[in-house]
């Protein structure tokens, strides 16, 4: 029988415990002789179990309050793992551990990642593990910053929550991971893709999320109504009615693109899985979109304002809303991405001419992205231009 060591490594019987399962779940023999000995199931509790009996404890809860006992009396935490690591186990719940093992139990290879992911949480500051069943989640002291997910066999897929991030480089966008809110991924396919750019990022992600948010402005007074311009939204290179965005991700089988808004007088489809409508649907393999809506134009100390029953986002960002979904019958699309025209970002003086008489605002959207897929997120030029026609013109 083994003996346990005077000042025994929490993190280190842990990793036994684990090390027990996969060789147990992997078909070495003396590891389920030594599992089967506790119970007829192999799982990481009975695992545990399994290594508390063989250091002479009755249950993982003992053995674990004698180790915590004896480094509490030996002054302090002991060192876990190889000298210099972090400590990262420390972090997580037995619960934590089991889900996580089930996460990585058919990609054991991309554990490795995983590990070096967390190792960096003691020099970021306070922080907590929380697992589900896919998915694992860093929150700071104020809310979740991070996830981390295997995506794939051989993908761990990091989650940054940092709100005013672009995808970009190593940034991708985090559409698919899930949770969290994060904004952005990197892909992770080893532990040294964690360098310090990474490091960096999850810093930065950190100290965003742990910080306090900004004081709320009073409410303004809205400012006086302009006028109301017509606004003219024409779509062209539709991508077609089938795509997959994402290399790993869904297939989409009968796109459509539509209007977000409110209306009561114009064809429209309920959303599955988001509040509001989907206005005048298109399907993504007609020639050309079009829709036309009134904005109201306001005027303020910071210029001009925007609002109706098609305008969308907070002050600083109003914008039109598309929506691309798969049809699921003839009243329900199901939306997977969106597209934002922002109004804050047109030319003032494009807007006064806008709200004369007789003419009209004309956003000219390309619909198709540099990959082929929908267009989505908030829509720059050369994909999107504004002008202004006079009834009459094109």
């Amino acid at each position: 029988m083994p003996q346990l060591p005077d000042h025994p490594d929490l993190a280190q019987l842990r990793r036994q415990a684990r090390e027990l399962l996969r060789a147990a779940a992997g078909g070495d023999a003396d590891a389920i002789r030594r599992v089967r000995q506790v119970s007829e199931k192999t799982t990481l509790s009975t695992a545990q179990l399994a290594l508390a009996r063989e250091y002479g404890f009755p249950s993982w809860p003992r053995l674990k309050d004698e180790a915590e006992r004896r480094r509490a009396s030996a002054g302090g935490a002991a060192q876990a793992g190889e000298a210099g690591q972090a400590r990262y186990p420390d972090y997580l719940t037995a619960e934590a551990v089991e889900l996580i093992e089930g996460q990585y139990a058919d990609r054991p290879q991309l554990r490795p990642i995983l590990d070096a992911v967390l190792a960096l949480l003691p020099a970021l500051g306070p922080a907590t593990v929380q697992a589900r069943r896919t998915i694992v989640s860093l929150v700071c002291p104020r809310r979740t910053f991070a996830v981390v997910r295997a995506t794939t066999k051989d993908r761990v897929d990091l989650g940054l929550r940092l709100d005013d991030a672009e995808p970009g480089g190593r940034l991708q966008s985090a559409k698919g991971i899930g949770g969290g809110g994060a904004t952005v991924r990197i892909a992770l396919r080893r532990p040294e893709d964690i360098d310090e750019e990474v490091r960096g990022l999850m810093r930065r992600a950190y100290e965003e999320n742990t910080a306090p948010p900004p004081p709320r402005r009073p409410a303004r007074r809205p400012g006086a109504v302009a006028g109301t311009m017509t606004v003219v939204i024409e779509g062209s290179e539709l991508p077609g009615r089938t795509c997959r965005p994402e290399p790993d991700g869904q297939d989409h089988q009968d796109i459509y693109v539509a209007l977000g808004g409110r209306s009561e007088d114009r064809p429209a489809l309920t959303m599955s899985n988001k509040p509001g409508m989907a206005i005048e649907p298109v399907p993504g393999d007609a020639p050309a979109a079009r829709w036309e809506m009134p904005v109201t134009v306001r005027r303020d100390e910071d210029g001009f304002d925007f609002g109706g029953p098609f305008v969308r986002g907070v002050r600083d960002d109003r914008h039109l809303g598309l929506i691309w979904g798969d049809l699921i019958d003839d009243e329900t699309l199901q939306v997977f991405r969106g597209a934002k025209l922002r109004l804050v970002d047109v030319d003032p003086g494009l807007i006064e001419q806008a709200l004369r008489p007789g003419h009209t605002l004309v956003a000219r959207i390309r619909l198709t992205d540099a990959r082929g897929n929908p267009i989505c997120a908030r829509v720059h030029p050369p994909y999107l231009t504004w002008s202004v026609a006079a009834d009459g013109a094109g």
